[in-house]
């Protein structure tokens, strides 16, 4: 077995056929992980060529099957030679035992696509095996063309024989139905083939007739012989699906007048099974389905199976994503997120804070999750007294310290109080300056905190609020993915009692930084900038 194999596939193909490399590439094109485990022997190695498969036809079956490898492994699909001897349930997907002449090895699968397709149980007859897909024929689709106009003979092994010997004579005036060990045709039956010049031969046919690795015909156990240049039999198809078992999963039989003509896997039209995670396409599923059809239906199956994943995953950040949201804020994952990094800001303070405040009285500020402690140690530097909130005592800690190698004219302005603001009681009109940038929190959590941050201003006083705009949702320079958490200025300026607010600035500003790949990147923030006014007067205008 090869080394290179990985641990685990999202998807392991079982058969490297039509079915099973179509599904594959499929699978690999839309980015998933692919083992496709062949056995190296397709029901159609002894054909020379593959009809019906538009642009291709003619083309012989290894062929198809090397191009179609190349294919997947071209979107990064690996494809070994070997068999699933064993597939079990393993959590959420499957353990798969895998077995070549170099011995054998478990992987893991997401999901499972069957399509190790059929085989060809032939009559016992001498010698019939060594011709088989040569002149011994069974589909009048896949070689009808090539012996049209020659002699043909239809043996009758089963309820099929009166239809094949039927069909057949579409391509030849010269079609013999041989009746082996079979019951005559009734009258009607009888009438229908002598109206379409059909010969009905009786008696069982005990070997074939061969002259320079040619058919030439059958000799009966009569010792007459028949000249043909071509026998039609019909084989029961069984499905290879022994592997299965274990998962429940077994072949049922088709059977028509009575009589079973083949076992197959059953499935739905998209290649599901009645195992979850399990699915099906080409002949282990449909017996009468031709090469372009198992490629067809491995697509299908393909295609279905990488919706399934899809959908699993979406689910599985569905939850991650709500746990994200429930813990993101808490004290513990701030903690565990300023512990990881030092630092984890570039240490300079916010650029919306320095533009608006630079020419600002130095007053009493309150400087909103302060982290690492930038904003309130520039605040300080220009004369104000900071009062800095953080969720987190371990940013606390690194801002204080960062302040005291500052000196004694920064650290001694600063009160650094760890505490929740979403649950902590603010002093209403006690700050001259309120700054809070990229708070980011549900809507309701959100707009109680901006209204009772506001609140804490004094009169003449500013309110900054500065958060990432949704417009980074829209390219690649977003770093979190919280619609519900962004906002526009704009929004929270409609929040503010225009009677008591004058509005110094509500908008969108791009800045270029760096992003998250390296690369440099136009980021939007969301800038509300608001003035208390000094005295509130009536909406009327009176004094």
């Amino acid at each position: 077995m090869d080394e290179s194999i990985d641990q685990a596939y999202d998807v392991v193909v079982m058969g490297g056929g039509a079915a099973g490399l179509s599904g594959a590439l499929a699978l690999a094109r839309a980015g998933r992980s692919v083992l496709v485990v062949d056995a190296g022997d397709p029901r159609n190695a002894r054909a020379g060529h593959v009809h019906n498969y538009l642009t291709r036809d003619g083309a012989p079956p290894a062929e198809l099957v090397d191009a179609g490898r190349a294919e997947v492994a071209r979107y990064g699909g690996q494809v070994v030679s070997g068999r699933v001897v064993e597939a079990v349930k393993a959590g959420d997907g499957f353990a798969v035992t895998l077995h070549s002449e170099r011995g054998g090895r478990e992987v893991m699968a997401r999901r499972l696509l069957v399509a190790t397709g059929l085989t060809d149980e032939l009559p016992d007859l001498p010698g019939l095996a060594r011709r088989w897909g040569r002149d011994v024929l069974h589909c009048p689709y896949c070689h009808g063309w090539e012996v049209r106009g020659r002699r043909i003979g239809v043996l009758a092994t089963g309820p099929l024989a009166l239809e094949q010997a039927n069909l057949w004579r579409q391509w030849s005036p010269h079609v013999l139905l041989l009746l082996h060990h079979s019951q005559a045709p009734n009258a009607a039956e009888a009438e229908r083939l002598a109206a379409r010049g059909i010969t009905v031969v009786p008696g069982a046919v005990a070997d074939l007739q061969v002259t320079d690795d040619a058919l030439t015909g059958v000799r009966l156990s009569s010792g007459e012989l028949i000249e043909l240049d071509a026998l039609v039999v019909t084989a029961k198809l069984t499905a290879r699906a022994w592997a299965l078992e274990s998962l429940g999963l077994k072949p049922v039989d088709m059977e028509l007048n009575g009589h079973v003509i083949a076992t197959y896997l059953p499935a739905d039209p998209a290649g599901a099974t009645v195992v979850p995670g399990v699915w099906a396409a080409g002949n282990v599923t449909d017996p009468r389905g031709q090469v372009i059809s198992a490629a067809a239906a491995g697509l299908t199956a393909g295609a279905m199976i990488n919706t399934e994943l899809i959908a699993a995953e979406t689910r599985e950040a569905i939850d991650a994503y709500r746990h994200k949201a429930a813990t993101m804020f808490e004290e513990a994952a701030w903690d565990e997120r300023y512990s990881s990094s030092q630092p984890i800001w570039s240490g300079k303070p916010n650029r919306q804070l320095t533009a608006e405040a630079v020419d600002l009285t130095p007053g009493r500020a309150l400087d909103v999750g302060a982290g690492e402690g930038g904003d309130a140690s520039w605040l300080a530097g220009r004369g104000w007294r900071v009062t800095a909130f953080d969720i987190s005592a371990t940013a606390l800690e690194r801002a204080a310290a960062r302040a005291e190698r500052e000196g004694e004219d920064v650290a001694g302005r600063i009160e650094w109080i760890h505490a929740d603001l979403r649950k902590e009681a603010l002093p209403e009109g006690a700050y001259d300056l309120v700054s809070s940038h990229f708070m980011h929190l549900p809507g309701d959590v959100r707009r109680d905190l901006f209204a009772r941050l506001a609140a804490a201003v004094a009169p003449g006083g500013t309110l900054l609020i500065v958060g990432h705009h949704p417009l980074d949702l829209r390219t690649t320079a977003h770093r979190m993915h919280f619609p519900d958490m962004m906002y526009t200025a704009e929004e929270v300026a409609s929040s503010l009692d225009p009677v008591a607010w004058e509005v110094l600035a509500a908008e969108e500003r791009p800045r270029d930084a760096a992003g998250p790949d390296g690369h440099d990147v136009t980021f939007h923030d969301a800038v509300l900038v608001a003035r208390r006014r000094e005295q509130r007067y009536p909406r009327n205008g009176q004094r």
